[in-house]
């Protein structure tokens, strides 16, 4: 059973999206306006979003887990109202429509998109009318996913683990590789329309994105995710769903739209020798939370044996182009069996700045799963006393037969 845990619910279009999020101790200061309210306006940002960022104004409400600033050691339920549900309520009634209803009331789709879950959902669920899979498949749903994975960071930020983004590259667009990142990642990108750390770079992937819109088309492109603050010993090599980075993985390709994952070099270090690859052991000091004993590099991504090293834990995410495209794609009418073009529904033409923000909220969550896993606590001050004994042990354990 796992330490930590979520639930969404809800659909693009109706009412609201719905979380809840189970295993966080007692004790935590948690703020809506600053914590998390934040992270929402974060995932909204990115230049090639769709005109829907421009009529939702995404804050979260707190519903059960919180009294006072503080959380209770309970579930913490918490729903963000879609404002443009408004418009929606004919076509996302939860009640049958009258016989005299105006059919186009319902905003019916019969052609699925290639590339969405358009056609694989009317089939599995045996469903006619795609709107009733693309509400739920819609990244949309992510907004949910990083309420909860703001509240996560919070948890992670009190035991001294920072979790940040970048933008590598949209399209065929890549920023230069930096010698080491900025320490508070996300202050150095988001003011960035691409959050891109290479400004040269930011300004040729707009006037791409700005390409794209013009000729109906979308991109996708690699963000990177980098937690700090790490300690040695998160996951376990003993069985294969306990390994960390096999869970990173499976948050990864959760994330709408992504296809790939890669943890530190990835799939460069199938490309180099082992000693291009693998990170020396050498004595380290003055590098906190690792037992002294520390990497001269981090090419593993902060990750052996499905454990963490103590040095940065770095995911990268492949998002494909989405899937909507003005420059409409040949499909098949699910009325008829006639040939004709994908369906268009309001999208954005590149979210791999906002992309990014969701897969901190997931890394978020995974590493907060796994403190909670090896240190417990009901409550704070008990997670802080176990993590202090653990790493004062590390450091104390020193050498020699034991």
């Amino acid at each position: 059973m796992r330490s930590l845990s979520f639930r969404t619910a809800g659909e693009s279009h109706g009412r609201a999206l719905i979380a809840i999020l189970e295993g966080i101790p007692a004790g935590l200061s948690v703020s809506m306006e600053k914590d998390v309210d934040p992270e929402l306006r974060r995932r909204q940002g990115g230049h090639g979003r769709g005109r829907r960022m421009q009529i939702e104004t995404d804050k979260a409400d707190l519903l059960a887990g919180v009294r006072l600033g503080e959380t209770l050691g309970s579930p913490i339920a918490l729903v963000v109202w879609n404002k443009d549900s408004e418009n929606w309520t004919a076509a996302m009634s939860p009640v049958p429509p009258e016989p005299d209803s105006n059919p186009k009331a319902l905003r019916s789709l019969y052609l699925p998109r290639p590339g969405h879950a358009d056609l694989v959902g009317v089939l599995k669920y045996d469903r006619r009318d795609t709107r009733d899979v693309l509400e739920r498949a819609s990244a949309r749903e992510t907004a949910a996913r990083v309420a909860c994975g703001a509240v996560a960071k919070r948890l992670l930020a009190d035991v001294g683990i920072r979790i940040g983004s970048h933008v590598v590259s949209i399209g065929d667009v890549a920023g230069r590789p930096v010698e080491s990142l900025p320490e508070d990642l996300n202050a150095a990108v988001d003011g960035d329309p691409v959050r891109c750390l290479d400004a040269e770079a930011s300004a040729r992937i707009t006037a791409a994105i700005d390409r794209a819109k013009e000729e109906g088309d979308t991109l996708g492109g690699v963000f990177e995710v980098v937690a700090t603050g790490v300690p040695v010993g998160l996951g376990s090599y003993v069985s294969w769903d306990s390994k960390l980075d096999s869970q990173l993985a499976g948050a990864m390709m959760s994330i709408q739209a992504v296809k790939g994952v890669e943890i530190g070099l990835g799939f460069e270090g199938a490309r180099r020798p082992g000693s291009g690859v693998h990170d020396p052991i050498e004595m380290a000091p003055d590098k906190p939370r690792t037992g002294s004993i520390g990497r001269s590099s981090n090419r593993a991504g902060g990750l052996e044996g499905g454990v963490t090293t103590g040095e940065p834990v770095i995911v990268r995410g492949a998002m494909k182009p989405i899937s909507t495209l003005r420059r409409r794609l040949p499909s098949v009418d699910l009325r008829d069996g006639s040939s004709a073009d994908a369906a268009v529904e309001r999208s954005d033409v590149c979210a791999v700045p906002a992309a990014a923000v969701v897969g901190e909220a997931m890394v978020a969550l995974v590493l907060a799963d796994a403190v909670l896993d090896k240190f417990g606590g009901d409550s704070m001050g008990e997670l802080h006393r176990n993590i202090s004994g653990y790493l004062n042990h590390l450091d104390k354990r020193g050498f020699g037969e034991r």
